[in-house]
């Protein structure tokens, strides 16, 4: 991961400031998210991955978007307490963010520079894509919004992310 992309400052969803840099050396999985989206549901396999792998060092952060038709019109608290009561969400959340745009935050318009798809997109799909992050901080997986936390493609991804640590 480029220094700077540790450095860009975020938001948690409580108020209070960090950034990447937190976790390093973690596999990370960064996923840009919305309450009222027929793709909601991911939040269900997103806390269940965070469950699994949490303890070999991985994290999901969750980084809400009304980019896409106002599905995500909330505040941060009204978010969070969506979040836990209805999905029981416990991986870190953050403030939300624009992912699309002339006012992109900067830490997607860095992901999306450093992506290995190849592919010529320059912006977000939709709700719920993901970006995989590795232990040193490569960008080495991007994941449409359709698919799955739990698909096959996602989870041997940080598995292989993960390796023997």
């Amino acid at each position: 991961m480029p220094a700077s992309l540790f450095q860009i400052p975020l938001t948690r969803i409580d108020g209070s400031v960090g950034s990447l840099s937190d976790y390093t050396g973690d596999v990370l999985l960064v996923v840009n998210v919305a309450s009222k989206c027929g793709l909601t549901p991911q939040y269900e396999g997103l806390e269940s991955l965070y469950r699994t792998y949490k303890d070999r060092g991985f994290a999901v952060l969750g980084f809400p978007a009304n980019d896409f038709n106002g599905q995500e019109p909330g505040s941060e608290a009204e978010i969070s307490a969506f979040c836990r009561s209805v999905y029981g969400v416990d991986f870190p959340m953050f403030a939300k963010i624009e992912v699309t745009g002339r006012h992109k935050h900067p830490l997607y318009k860095s992901l999306i520079e450093h992506s290995p798809t190849g592919k010529s997109d320059t912006e977000i799909q939709w709700n719920f894509e993901k970006f995989l992050i590795d232990r040193a901080g490569a960008v080495i997986g991007r994941f449409a919004p359709a698919t799955k936390p739990e698909d096959e493609a996602v989870v041997g991804a940080i598995e292989a992310a993960l390796g023997s640590k």
